[in-house]
C-alpha cells in the first residue's frame, strides 16, 4: 500500500486523559516537507505550566501503576504492539507525509516499535533480582528492581515513532509514568502514537503528551525537577542541548539518559570489498537524507583505494533517486525548513580544497539548480537538497569537527591503522561506526579501540536493532543505553534487602565465622599422611 494524503489533524496536549485548552504557548501548522502546500496538522502548543501539570499527573498517577503485577503491564505492552502493527500503514503514511521520510523505511520504523514491544512483552516476567548468600548464618540477602518514578522524555522528530518506544515501552513496563515532549514539527505522528498507546490500555496520567517549544519545555522540565515531579530525564537531541539538560539534572542529583549527535566514522580498508563498502556508505549518509543520529559523517578511506572508492561513490549517489519520499526513492526532502537552513551553514564549511562530488549541483533542489534523475514532480515544492560528498577533508577542517545533520558525507584518506583510529575517535563523538575489511585482526583491533558505542564490520553506521543496546560515548552521550535489557537499569533502581532471622543482632565484617588455615603446611617433606 502506498502512501496517501490524509485530512488535516487538529492536535494538542494530553495531560491525565484530557486535552489541554487553548494554546498558550501559540500555534503551528506542520505541513508536508514533500509539498509545502500541505498542512499536516494543526497545532496548539502549551507552555510550561502544562508540563508542570502533566508532570503533576504523571506523579500522581505512577504508584497505583507501580502496583499493577509487572507480567500484568507487560500484558499491556503486548496490546499496545498488536494496535500498532495493526495501524503499520496508516501510522508509516503519516511519518512520511509530516517529516518526508521515505515510506519503505516508515514502514521500518513502525516495525521497530512493533519490533520494541515484542520484546518488552515477557520483560514483565523477567524483572528479576537475585539471592546472594551472606556470610553469617540465618541471613538471606536479596535484590529488587524498583521503577524510578516519573519520567520525562524529550525525543527528536527524526525518528518520531521509534526512538520514543526505545524510552516510554520499558519505562512504562518498569513501572514508571511518563511525561513525553515530542519534537512539535512532527505533532501530528506524536499525537497518533499516543492514541496507540493510549487505547491500548493505559490508565489516564499513565502516560501524558506535551507539544511544546524548546524553551517552554525546559522551563517546564527545570520547574518539575525542583518540585520534586520527576525522577528520571531521557533525551534525544543535539549535544548541545544534551549538555544542559544533563547540567539542570545535575543540579538535582539525577543522572539522564542522554543520546546525542554524532560524527560516525566508515573506515574502508585496502582489502575491503568496495562495492559492498559503497552500497553501506550510500544508505547510511544518504538515507533519510543523512537526518539520523547514527548517518555516516566521514569515510576514512585507505590510500590504495581512496580513488577508486571516491569515484564508486561519487556515480552511486549520482545514480541514487531523490525525490517524492511515497516513492521508490533512497531519499526524500529534509524534515523541515529550519533544518534547510541549518543545512546551508554546514555548506559553508565546505574550503578550496575540498573537492565536490554527487550530483548534478549543491544545494536546494530547484528549476535553476536541478537534481538529475529527481522523482515525483515539482522539487521546489518541497525542501530537497542535493546529495553532497566532501573528498580530501582533513582533522583541521571544520567539517571534520562537527556534527552534520543531513546529505552530506566527508571523506578523508588514511595510510595506516593508526591514522585510521586518529581519524576516527579525533572529532570527540563515539556513537556509530564502521569498518569494511576481509581481515578479521583489522575488525577486532578496530572494535578494540574505537571510542563508539556500536561498531558494525562490512555493514553500515545505521541500523540497530531492537535487542541490541543502542547509546554512544563523549559527545554522543553520557554512556546510558537504550534498547534491550540493558536500558532496564535507567528505569529501575536497585533495592537490596537483609533479612535476618537469627534472634539477635548480627554485625556485617564483625561477626563473620573465622576459619583457620594450617599456615605452616609446605608440601616439602609430606608422606601422603
Amino acid at each position: 500500500m502506498s502512501p496517501s494524503a490524509t485530512q488535516t489533524l487538529e492536535v494538542a496536549s494530553i495531560v491525565a486523559g484530557r486535552a489541554v485548552d487553548g494554546a498558550a504557548g501559540g500555534t503551528l501548522a506542520t505541513r508536508n516537507p514533500a509539498d509545502l502546500t500541505q498542512v499536516v496538522a494543526n497545532v496548539r502548543l502549551a507552555d510550561s505550566a502544562a508540563f508542570v501539570a502533566a508532570a503533576r499527573a504523571a506523579h500522581d498517577a505512577q504508584p497505583a501503576w507501580a502496583a499493577v503485577p509487572a507480567p500484568v503491564r507487560g500484558a499491556v505492552v503486548q496490546q499496545i504492539g498488536r494496535l500498532v502493527e495493526a495501524s503499520k500503514e496508516s501510522l508509516a503514511r503519516l511519518i512520511t507525509t509530516e517529516i518526508g521520510k521515505p515510506y519503505a523505511e516508515a514502514l521500518g520504523e513502525v516495525q521497530e516499535v512493533v519490533d520494541t514491544c515484542n520484546f518488552f512483552i515477557s520483560e514483565g516476567r523477567r524483572l528479576y533480582g537475585q539471592t546472594v548468600p551472606s556470610e553469617m548464618p540465618d541471613k538471606q540477602l536479596f535484590t529488587f528492581r524498583k521503577p524510578v518514578g516519573t519520567c520525562a522524555i524529550v525525543t527528536a522528530g527524526n525518528f518520531p515513532a521509534a526512538v520514543p518506544s526505545w524510552y516510554i515501552v520499558p519505562a512504562l513496563l518498569c513501572g514508571n509514568t511518563v511525561v513525553w515532549k515530542p519534537a512539535e514539527y512532527a505533532a501530528g505522528v506524536s499525537r497518533a502514537f499516543y492514541e496507540l498507546f493510549a487505547r491500548g490500555g493505559l490508565p489516564d496520567g499513565t502516560l501524558n503528551l506535551v507539544l511544546a517549544d524548546g524553551p517552554a519545555t525546559f522551563a517546564g522540565l527545570e520547574q518539575s525537577l525542583e518540585l520534586g515531579l520527576v525522577d528520571k530525564v531521557g533525551f534525544t537531541g543535539s549535544s548541545e542541548v544534551g549538555v544542559q539538560i544533563g547540567e539542570l539534572c545535575g543540579r538535582n542529583l539525577q543522572t539522564p539518559c542522554l543520546e546525542l549527535g554524532g560524527k560516525n566514522p566508515l573506515v574502508v580498508m585496502g582489502d575491503a570489498d568496495l562495492e559492498l563498502a559503497v552500497e553501506g556508505a550510500l544508505f547510511s549518509g544518504f538515507g533519510t537524507a543523512g537526518q539520523r543520529c547514527t548517518s555516516l559523517g566521514v569515510a576514512i578511506v585507505h590510500d590504495s583505494v581512496y580513488d577508486e572508492f571516491l569515484e564508486r561513490f561519487d556515480a552511486a549517489a549520482r545514480a541514487a533517486v531523490a525525490g517524492d519520499p511515497a516513492g521508490d526513492v533512497l531519499f526524500g526532502p529534509l524534515m523541515n525548513e529550519r533544518f534547510a537552513e541549518r543545512f546551508e551553514q554546514w555548506l559553508g564549511l565546505i574550503q578550496p580544497h575540498h573537492r565536490v562530488l554527487g550530483s548534478s549541483g549543491t544545494g536546494r533542489i530547484t528549476a535553476a539548480n536541478p537534481r538529475a534523475g529527481f522523482s515525483g514532480g515539482d522539487p521546489e515544492r518541497g525542501v530537497f537538497y542535493h546529495p553532497t560528498i566532501v573528498a580530501d577533508v582533513t582533522t583541521d577542517d571544520e567539517l571534520y569537527r562537527r556534527e552534520t545533520f543531513g546529505p552530506i558525507v566527508a571523506v578523508a584518506r588514511f595510510s595506516t591503522f593508526d591514522e585510521a583510529i586518529a581519524l576516527a575517535n579525533g572529532h570527540g563523538y563515539g556513537l556509530s561506526s564502521a569498518i569494511y575489511t576481509r581481515d578479521a585482526t583489522a575488525a577486532l583491533r578496530f572494535r578494540e579501540r574505537v571510542s563508539a558505542g556500536m561498531v558494525s564490520v562490512n555493514n553500515s553506521t545505521s541500523g540497530a536493532e531492537a535487542h541490541l543496546p543502542f547509546g554512544g560515548n563523549g559527545k554522543s552521550g553520557n554512556g546510558s543505553r537504550q534498547s534491550g535489557v540493558w536500558v532496564l537499569d535507567q528505569f529501575t533502581r536497585w533495592q537490596s534487602v537483609n533479612w535476618d532471622f537469627s534472634g539477635k543482632l548480627q554485625k556485617a565484617q564483625m561477626d563473620v565465622v573465622e576459619i583457620t588455615a594450617d599456615e605452616g603446611f609446605r608440601l616439602d617433606g609430606w608422606d601422603g599422611r
